[in-house]
């Protein structure tokens, strides 16, 4: 069973973000299966630094948007993004040290802020970037 799934609600009705989204579900479902499935401590690793390293990148690609439209919520939504990135680097490092109990801990958490973030922070910040044209 997946932790979360994409659906329409998700959608920013701009697609190469919806691309990007649905390539995070798709990224968090797997680390979900690979740690269920008893995966390697080695591959588990891996799975979550290359989310690591494509949060890193779809966030940027976002905040390129917002600089460049000068979106009104920048600082906030970008603080938003650097309170993600701390919290994930904080379940890496209790990875690194064997802490029990952090795959479901992690889980939890990525599925509820992919939920939470895009159908909140990212739907806010959608009509304006569709009014200056993205599609």
């Amino acid at each position: 069973m997946a932790v979360i799934q994409w659906d329409e609600s998700f959608s920013v009705k701009i697609a190469d973000i919806d691309k990007q989204h649905q390539k995070l579900f798709t990224m968090v479902n797997e680390l979900d299966a690979a740690q269920r499935q008893g995966k390697g401590k080695d591959l588990v690793g891996k799975i979550i630094d290359g989310l690591i390293n494509y949060v890193a990148e779809h966030f940027k690609h976002e905040e390129s948007y917002f600089d460049r439209y000068n979106y009104p919520n920048t600082k906030a939504h970008k603080q938003k993004h650097q309170e993600f990135v701390n919290k994930v680097l904080e379940f890496r490092t209790g990875f690194e040290k064997n802490r029990l109990g952090l795959s479901m801990d992690l889980m939890k958490f990525l599925g509820d802020w992919l939920n939470e973030h895009i159908k909140g922070s990212d739907l806010e910040y959608a009509p304006f970037l569709r009014q200056q044209g993205l599609k």
